[in-house]
């Protein structure tokens, strides 16, 4: 089996078999040719199947002098991933990586904005331009929603159910949910869909995305993160943020304002809710009055 035929069946598997979303198949595939490339530089003739501990072993060794540990393990544990699916396919009957440990990390916390911050960027922002209400809708709808980028420029008007103060969103592996909407947010949409995004030569094929960029066509993920950290330089920020960090501002506000952790994980489209208990460990300033408001023996 060649390495290119294995992994365009993996990607298979993870479209079809785990539903996950595009992004994160090719993460999943960078790293499996990192280690084609890793054997081809070393002229080292060995399929998928057929590959050994030992030379595994020497792969990880090699490119833990280029990247820190956090991406190590990543690399260590989406390999791992990829020989657990041979075996599942019976190409293999052992994992080469059964046996190598990934570094030990701490757990990253997410960066977040205090309140007065997501004022100030969206503040900071030119509505005298063409671009400027749309730029306002889009910062409201990050945080007002807790969305990811992806959602964000995928979001649908079509998807917008304002009557129920309801959108939906499509998230990754194209699982759906529904999100609530506050009035302040539906404002600003409607006067950028209204007033704005009217005028615009929408592009065939994009009549029913929300969000478009001055050409009538879908915006990028990269324009997204541009628009923001333009934003963080005006204002002089010193910090260092992402679309991701209004979703993350998000879900940590609505934790410290009193908001049910079950409830947080529902809107933010969690499968699992240990990834949501991320955010307990943000801020526990909170925990204490929690406390004494609700335990019987105050």
């Amino acid at each position: 089996m060649k390495w290119s035929t294995a992994i365009k069946d993996y990607q298979d598997y993870l479209k079809i078999e785990r539903g996950l979303a595009t992004n994160s198949i090719t993460n999943y595939c960078l790293d499996i040719q990192k280690l084609n490339l890793f054997l081809e530089e070393n002229n080292v003739n060995v399929s998928p199947i057929h590959i050994t501990k030992d030379v595994v072993q020497q792969f990880i060794y090699e490119i833990a002098s280029e990247v820190n540990p956090r991406s190590q393990a990543r690399i260590i544990s989406g390999l791992k991933s990829f020989f657990s699916y041979l075996i599942f396919e019976d190409y293999r009957e052992d994992n080469p990586l059964e046996l190598i440990e990934a570094p030990k990390i701490g757990r990253k916390l997410p960066d977040t904005l205090s309140e007065e911050e997501i004022n100030d960027l969206i503040n900071a922002i030119d509505l005298s331009t063409n671009e400027g209400e749309r730029n306002r809708a889009m910062l409201e709808t990050l945080y007002g929603c807790g969305l990811r980028v992806s959602e964000l420029i995928n979001l649908q008007i079509s998807d917008l159910f304002f009557d129920e103060d309801f959108i939906k969103v499509t998230g990754k592996g194209d699982k759906q949910r529904f999100v609530p909407i506050s009035n302040i947010n539906k404002k600003y949409i409607n006067i950028y869909k209204n007033e704005k995004r009217v005028h615009l030569k929408i592009q065939k094929g994009f009549d029913d995305i929300l969000f478009l960029n001055r050409r009538g066509k879908q915006l990028t993920r990269a324009m997204i993160f541009t628009i923001i950290k333009q934003l963080a330089k005006k204002i002089e920020l010193n910090k260092t943020i992402s679309p991701h960090t209004f979703r993350h501002s998000f879900a940590t506000h609505l934790l410290q304002n009193g908001a049910d952790l079950r409830a947080i994980q529902q809107m933010l489209g969690h499968e699992s809710i240990t990834t949501t208990e991320v955010y307990m460990h943000v801020d526990r300033t909170h925990l204490a009055a929690v406390l004494n408001e609700f335990h019987p023996r105050k």
